[in-house]
């Protein structure tokens, strides 16, 4: 049961309840009719990207998805609340990839992006058993795996958000979703 193909998608929520706010953040981000499965980091050999309007139109409600999400709330008016997935893809389309989650307070949306994004790009050179300083920038980190020539691609997804000034709950999510094997 391998997927074939993942989307990415975030969303935000406002509510008096906090699970009512994530459930508007799931909305937001169009996965709210999916029973979700939280999986770990893993992004498969061969598994297609594509975009949210085409993964949103192969879902069908109460199907069981799988998703890596990160996900974070506050109820304080104006804190600032983050998630984000960090993606690293390999060069060699044989080898996995990594999704890496990240959520965090008073981070900027470019911030939190990159943090996530660094952290899948250094799981992703561990594995790969490339050499890297983890004292450098991630500046530098990213040039020194490109350079290798074993990661293709890094990217990210993040969602921010300040929290509501009137208290209400405010969650924000981001999420890489796997498309169910038919």
């Amino acid at each position: 049961m391998t997927p074939k193909e993942v989307f990415f998608t975030k969303g935000v929520g406002i509510h008096k309840d906090n699970l009512a706010s994530f459930e508007l953040a799931l909305r937001n981000g169009g996965i709210e009719k999916c029973n979700l499965v939280n999986v770990s980091s893993i992004l498969p050999p061969f598994c297609k990207q594509i975009s949210r309007e085409e993964g949103l139109s192969k879902l069908s409600p109460g199907v069981i998805t799988f998703v890596v999400m990160a996900r974070n709330s506050t109820n304080e008016p104006n804190r600032l609340v983050s998630s984000a997935i960090g993606v690293a893809i390999p060069s060699d389309k044989n080898n996995y990839g990594y999704l890496s989650e990240h959520h965090a307070y008073g981070e900027t949306a470019k911030k939190s992006g990159e943090y996530a994004e660094d952290l899948a790009a250094t799981m992703l050179a561990s594995t790969l058993g490339i050499p890297f300083d983890s004292d450098q920038a991630w500046d530098e980190r990213k040039q020194v795996y490109q350079a290798s020539e074993h990661i293709f691609k890094t990217w990210n997804i993040c969602q921010s958000a300040e929290g509501n000034k009137d208290g209400l709950w405010t969650t924000v999510l981001a999420a890489a979703v796997f498309i169910p094997v038919r």
